[in-house]
């Protein structure tokens, strides 16, 4: 019986089956279940090294790119490299003594704050760990929850943020907000191998997952041998994530909640504070106790859905209806950025600078394309051109250059004069008649400005 006094339940092999009944027993059917999965897989292998399969995981490296590893070996090389070493590599798989490399250690700073640390595998395990993917992958996909999207084919954040937007119109406006505390360096070894061992048979896919969590990290030169963790930038580390949290998914499904995971994002939605308050903390105690992972008490809380953070998203009540909304930090993080593509001081002329904002907040745009934030595009807008006109008239340099920029854009002589002499700094300045006159929209239009206002109405027409 687990936290809650509730029956385990799986879908393995398709089906549903009881992991435990009430007395705590382990159930005849998911063992019968476990063993009929297992038998099926005895030859996984043969799967993982068939032509067909490493060819696809070959294109698949070649397009994903990436930094070479510890052995210094580029994407652009490993077709050479499997023309003369294929076989002793088939060979190394089949009898189960092939021996992955140490991966290189790489450290990213957080949007939040702190650092994320990365391990870049070699090129060579990259490929093996992909071809591992796209046998073992479609076994669990068929089980995996309705309510988990991140590193699942077919499924995007979008998806997420669509389903968390409809719980809350239905009246589930708190939420249970978890933070497993670096999940993927907190992933306990022995209990993941205990999951793959009930359904996959194959000892040497086993033991080579197992070698692949082993492997050494490669930081600063110094090789620090893991105990626990799965570190993220391998293909095979999202969906041995997934398969962690699969049993936290079929937790909360059992108990009939209302909830949204994206990896290790997990957001449950619940009618009413008391019972949010509550759900955090039986929650909280089962993934520590059972999953064996961290929780940020800290970070996690109840909220209300405007208050959320949610894949840079928050939940919002416009017009009656309930919608998803940008998040603060989400807005704050654009403009930080826009800050710093449109620095006075950078050096780079005005076409580059208005070709940069184009490629970022288009991308930026998409992303956040379901949300409803007109108000919020309209004042950046302005702020934005603002900005570039600051940037233009700075390149201008000196008075006469300010003159003759002004005069080319149509503006009278004298109020040309009027700004060009004008002991204004350049925020003042940009704001100013004339050139507010000469630096008109039509204007920014030519010169290929890229309008986060008009954009976000065109595609809200295309969406809605």
């Amino acid at each position: 019986m687990n936290l809650f006094g509730e029956c385990i339940i799986s879908h393995t092999a398709g089906i549903t089956v009881v992991h435990r009944d009430k007395s705590g027993m382990v159930s005849p059917e998911w063992i019968s279940a476990c063993k009929e999965e297992r038998t099926s897989t005895m030859d996984l292998m043969n799967r993982v090294i068939d032509p067909l399969n490493m060819e696809k995981a070959y294109k698949r490296v070649r397009e994903n790119g990436g930094s070479s590893g510890i052995d210094g070996m580029e994407v652009e090389d490993l077709g050479s490299w499997l023309g003369s070493h294929y076989e002793q590599l088939r060979s190394q798989l089949l009898n189960g003594t092939y021996q992955p490399s140490d991966v290189l250690g790489v450290r990213i700073r957080k949007p939040q704050g702190g650092y994320r640390q990365l391990g870049i595998p070699t090129v060579i395990d990259r490929l093996i760990q992909q071809a591992l993917h796209q046998v073992i992958s479609p076994q669990y996909e068929r089980s995996f929850s309705e309510s988990s999207h991140g590193f699942r084919p077919n499924r995007s954040a979008q998806g997420a943020l669509l389903q968390a937007a409809q719980y809350a119109s239905v009246g589930k406006t708190y939420v249970v907000d978890l933070d497993l505390e670096k999940f993927f360096d907190e992933v306990n070894h022995h209990r993941l191998m205990w999951l793959l061992g009930t359904r996959i048979g194959d000892i040497r896919i086993l033991r080579l997952i197992h070698r692949y969590l082993k492997s050494g990290l490669l930081s600063e030169g110094l090789t620090q041998q893991r105990e626990k963790g799965t570190p993220q930038g391998s293909p095979l580390s999202p969906l041995l994530s997934n398969i962690v949290l699969d049993e936290l998914d079929k937790e909360l499904e059992r108990r009939g909640h209302s909830y949204v995971r994206y990896a290790d994002d997990v957001k449950i939605f619940v009618g009413s504070r008391r019972s949010a308050m509550v759900l955090k903390e039986k929650v909280t105690s089962y993934i520590e106790d059972v999953l064996k992972l961290r929780v940020n008490r800290e970070k996690s809380r109840v909220c209300k859905g405007h208050e959320l953070n949610f894949l840079g998203h928050s939940i919002i009540r416009q017009k009656g209806e309930t919608t998803l909304g940008v998040s603060s930090p989400s807005v704050d993080r654009l403009k930080s950025k826009i800050r710093q593509l449109t620095r006075r001081n950078r050096g780079v002329s005005f076409e580059r600078v208005l070709s940069e904002l184009h490629v970022y907040c288009r991308g930026w745009l998409i992303y956040f394309r379901y949300a409803k934030m007109q108000r919020h595009m309209d004042r950046i807008d302005s702020w934005l051109r603002h900005k570039l006109k600051c940037y233009r008239l700075k390149q201008c340099k000196r008075a006469i250059g300010i003159f003759r920029f002004l005069r080319k854009l149509g503006v009278p002589e004298y109020q040309c004069w009027i700004t060009a002499k004008s002991g204004k700094g350049w925020w003042r300045l940009s704001n100013s008649p004339s050139v507010t006159h000469g630096m008109n929209n039509e204007w920014f239009i030519q010169q290929g400005f890229y309008s986060l206002s008009h954009n976000y109405k065109a595609l809200h027409r295309k969406l809605f």
